[in-house]
C-alpha cells in the first residue's frame, strides 16, 4: 500500500469524474459527486479545499468504492 498524495478538492473531483461520477450540486465549500447504477446510487461529498486531510481523503475513497491506488503517489 502506497502513500496517499496531497490532493485538492478539485483534483479529487477530477479523479471521481474520470470514474463516472458527476457533480450534482455544490453548496458552500462542498461539491457533491454522484454515480448511479441500476441497483444503487453512490453519493460522495468532497470539500473544495486546497489540501484535503488524510482522514477525509480516506473517507472519500471508502465511500466512492474506488481503489486506493488512484489516490496514491
Amino acid at each position: 500500500m502506497g502513500k496517499l498524495r496531497i490532493l485538492s478538492g478539485k483534483e479529487v473531483c477530477a479523479i471521481l469524474r474520470n470514474h463516472g461520477f458527476e457533480q450534482v450540486r455544490r453548496r458552500g465549500s462542498h461539491a457533491v459527486m454522484q454515480i448511479k447504477s441500476e441497483e444503487t446510487t453512490l453519493t460522495v461529498p468532497v470539500p473544495d479545499h486546497k489540501e484535503i486531510r488524510k482522514g477525509t481523503l480516506q473517507s472519500i475513497i471508502r465511500q466512492s468504492g474506488l481503489p486506493r491506488s488512484e489516490f496514491e503517489v
